[in-house]
């Protein structure tokens, strides 16, 4: 690489980093190599994120992210992580079919656990009241 190229991409390094060729080679060439690393350190770095969310999303119906991909693979739903993230997370009904077209189809998955929330205390009711004014009524916890 010529001497303007280099100091082009050593643009906003610090020190003498940005101004002396030899110090601002070493450092453009390492800057390099991490940006190719990480190029594909990030795509590892997000099928990671999607299989959390995804997880995240099955436990909340019974079901843990293992059982459900076999399930929609038995199936045949061809959806991928990246897609299925995102329903998890914008279309919770929508994810909901889904996992319960797995739970019908792998055995190994169990009945929705049904999550009741007691509160014995009345100040804490009546905290929930007041930060979450429909929580009460939304999870039969009041008449209505």
């Amino acid at each position: 690489m010529n001497k303007d190229k280099i100091f082009k991409l050593a643009k906003g390094f610090r020190g003498r980093a940005k101004n002396c060729i030899r110090i601002a080679r070493e450092r453009v060439e390492k800057a390099l190599q991490y940006s190719y690393r990480d190029r594909r350190n990030k795509k590892r770095d997000m099928r990671s994120l999607w299989i959390e969310r995804i997880n995240a999303g099955t436990r909340l119906h019974g079901v843990n992210y293992g059982n459900f991909m076999h399930g929609l693979m038995k199936e045949n739903i061809q959806l991928n992580r990246k897609v299925l993230s995102e329903l998890s997370m914008h279309e919770p009904y929508s994810f909901k079919a889904l996992v319960d077209i797995s739970r019908n189809v792998f055995p190994g998955n169990k009945k929705e656990k049904e999550i009741v929330l007691r509160i014995q205390c009345a100040q804490c009711m009546l905290y929930l009241h007041m930060v979450h004014p429909h929580f009460l009524r939304d999870h039969n916890l009041v008449d209505s």
